[in-house]
């Protein structure tokens, strides 16, 4: 319980979004701009991987990184290989999460504010909450999308993304202390994005498995970076992919909302941004950064309240 003028901790749930996480970074910019200092952080997928890259004092590092990508820097941390559990390149991200979130070594417990990063249990389907080792393990745990991430191995148990049973962790704050919760819903408007497909010609012939697999590229590279509006396309396999995740982490952060509900919930409008397309990170920042302007009213509003209540 809160001592008397003690003011109430603030707690800062960073929700899953895949590409759409860019925005946590305006956010975080704006909320510490306007002296707004998260006391507990914990992150969900790629809000995970922000939270943890702002608490190890990375964020401008990584910000300059994202501003700067291309669709071919982004494209290369995605292979098409016979026979692995995932299509991302696991050293490729491994070397990127020590170099722009969290270096080797740098401890969840060693840190100056607390942190839980949102996982899920492969076998049991259970929500893990990581709150202790190595910093760039968790988020590797916490961002695992099945398909595309291989699972992590983690204390005998294989990990994946935490979207899938808590896309926006506002009890996970909750148990860590926060009096105030501020969440933040990257899926507010998924479901109203355009569906905008590049379509692939499909050769009749040479249907070798080297073929195949170059129309496999193809098809996700299209999925990745669409650029067409034809709705009569038939969706390809990346595609209904990612829609089925839009669709699962959207009502599934509907159902826990209404069930947890936080103070203050921030929702950047980015339902136009696919779910992999992490090369219109200024957009996302500046979204983000928006949002937090919207919602300062608000913010201060129930942080009055919460001391008057105090009192």
């Amino acid at each position: 319980m809160r001592s008397y003028g003690t003011p109430p901790k603030i707690g800062l749930a960073l929700g899953s979004g895949a590409s759409r996480g860019w925005s946590h970074i305006g956010i975080i910019k704006a909320l510490l701009r306007e002296g707004i200092e998260p006391d507990i952080i914990c992150g969900t997928s790629v809000g995970a991987m922000i939270g943890a890259c702002y608490l190890a004092g990375n964020l401008v590092k990584l910000e300059n990184w994202v501003l700067g990508s291309t669709r071919t820097d982004v494209f290369k941390f995605f292979n098409v290989k016979l026979g692995k559990s995932g299509f991302v390149d696991s050293d490729r991200l491994s070397r990127f999460l020590y170099q722009y979130v969290a270096g080797q070594g740098c401890q969840i417990e060693n840190l100056h504010t607390p942190f839980a990063a949102v996982s899920t249990d492969l076998e049991s389907g259970r929500e893990v909450w990581l709150q202790e080792g190595e910093l760039a393990d968790t988020v590797r745990a916490s961002m695992a999308l099945p398909g595309l991430f291989p699972a992590v191995r983690h204390e005998h148990r294989w990990l994946v993304d935490g979207g899938l049973v808590n896309p926006v962790p506002v009890s996970a704050c909750r148990a860590l202390g926060a009096d105030v919760v501020i969440a933040v819903n990257l899926n507010s408007d998924v479901m109203s994005r355009r569906n905008q497909r590049k379509p692939v010609d499909t050769p009749v012939k040479k249907k070798s498995v080297l073929h195949n697999l170059k129309q496999t590229t193809l098809e996700y590279s299209n999925s990745i970076f669409p650029d067409s509006d034809k709705q009569e396309d038939a969706p390809g396999l990346f595609t209904s992919i990612t829609a089925s995740i839009n669709i699962v982490q959207d009502r599934i952060t509907r159902s826990r909302l209404a069930g947890d509900p936080a103070e203050v919930v921030i929702s950047p409008r980015l339902g136009h941004i696919g779910l992999l397309e992490f090369h219109k990170a200024a957009e996302a920042i500046a979204e983000g950064e928006n949002r937090v302007l919207a919602a300062l009213a608000d913010i201060r509003r129930v942080k009055e309240l919460v001391e008057g209540n105090s009192d």
